[in-house]
């Protein structure tokens, strides 16, 4: 009997369906099971509309962003100059259904998202959003990610204020338009949604569990791009959720 990879409950989401083929088949399954390959991405322009001048920001401001599995969102968050704290949740949702045993099934309205506290003073809103689309997830698929399927996938910008879903909703339009991607984005934006921090072993995963099979074929290409697309914003050490209690 083969015992999933994933820590926690079982056999409720794709993505543990995921790890336990890999596991059973081994590294030539990952051929099937591409992320975003390093030569496919790219940098996107920076938002045209963004926040306002860094002197009148205040210190701390915080974003929530879906992309798929939460593992990956995080880890490449982490890894990003300015941000100072990069948790895995749950949003879109109510509060007596957060959590991953019944987020997998697709019945209660959340995704899995990430929130992200970020120092304006080293890092717009507006550029916190050109990685996310650039090199944090692929925002042209409508609810999924590579091999994980449902709303709990989707790519959803949770705008905390009125600015932030003007600057999101502008950007979508200017990436669009420009036709970056060879297909429109699907990315939504949804406001006054609450976010619930994912139970502890989510949390740091792509840290923690760096050989995982699911991690190297689907997360760690996008940290590698970061760094790449963007070398002046990545940093090699991540900022933990562990390290921060």
């Amino acid at each position: 009997m083969t015992r999933s990879l994933e820590p926690g409950p079982a056999g409720l989401s794709r993505r543990t369906a995921t790890l336990a083929a890999l596991a059973l088949v081994g590294a030539a399954a990952w051929k099937v099971l591409p992320a975003r390959a390093g030569e496919e991405a790219v940098v996107l322009p920076p938002p045209v509309d963004d926040s306002g001048p860094a002197a009148r920001r205040p210190p701390s401001e915080t974003a929530v962003l879906a992309g798929g599995c939460f593992w990956g969102v995080q880890g490449v968050f982490q890894h990003l100059k300015g941000v100072t704290r990069a948790v895995s949740g749950y949003a879109g949702g109510d509060a007596r259904t957060a959590r991953y045993e019944l987020i997998g099934t697709g019945q209660t309205g959340h995704a899995e998202a990430v929130r992200i506290v970020f120092d304006p003073q080293q890092i717009s809103f507006g550029q916190i959003l050109q990685v996310y689309f650039s090199v944090a997830h692929n925002p042209t698929e409508l609810n999924r990610q590579g091999p994980d399927r449902g709303t709990q996938y989707r790519s959803t910008v949770f705008a905390q204020t009125a600015e932030q879903a003007r600057i999101a909703r502008a950007y979508i339009a200017q990436l669009d338009r420009a036709r970056v991607f060879d297909k429109p984005i699907a990315t939504t934006i949804e406001m006054e949604k609450p976010f619930f921090e994912a139970e502890a072993y989510h949390q740091d995963y792509m840290t923690l569990h760096p050989r995982q099979p699911y991690i190297v074929v689907n997360d760690l290409p996008k940290v590698d791009n970061l760094k790449r697309l963007f070398p002046e914003r990545h940093r090699a050490t991540p900022v933990l959720v562990g390290s921060s209690k």
